[in-house]
């Protein structure tokens, strides 16, 4: 089950960690991306803080910390070659893996159908 956040950013959770990414609408909406920075493994993330950065030949663009918790895994993949973002932005392309501090946040987090909605 995905949880998404009003900033394009969307989440998997397994057990009390969860994978982060942008989605499919914001990479459409950054096109071809040329580098990305993530944040460290052990940072402390706190709700609304960047957490990483994902630039474009457009515009570079913050992606933020969609709950607190603590970075426990990062994708280098996607900062060998950020295209593997455009090309599968939830799949391939997560930037991050996070331990929640509240499992309940997650819950309170768009689902799929809300976020669509924002997202037309």
């Amino acid at each position: 089950m995905k949880r998404f956040t009003e900033d394009h950013e969307w989440l998997a959770l397994d057990g009390d960690v969860a994978t982060v990414g942008i989605t499919s609408f914001a990479a459409e909406q950054l096109g071809d991306l040329v580098f990305v920075e993530l944040p460290k493994v052990g940072a402390a993330l706190k709700k609304a803080e960047a957490a990483a950065v994902v630039e474009s030949v457009k515009a570079a663009s913050d992606v933020y910390a969609p709950v607190d918790g603590e970075v426990t895994e990062v994708n280098d993949a996607v900062v060998a070659d950020p295209t593997v973002i455009s090309a599968d932005p939830e799949g391939a392309g997560w930037l991050y893996r996070i331990r929640l501090a509240d499992p309940a946040a997650f819950e309170s987090l768009m689902d799929e159908a809300a976020y669509a909605a924002l997202a037309k």
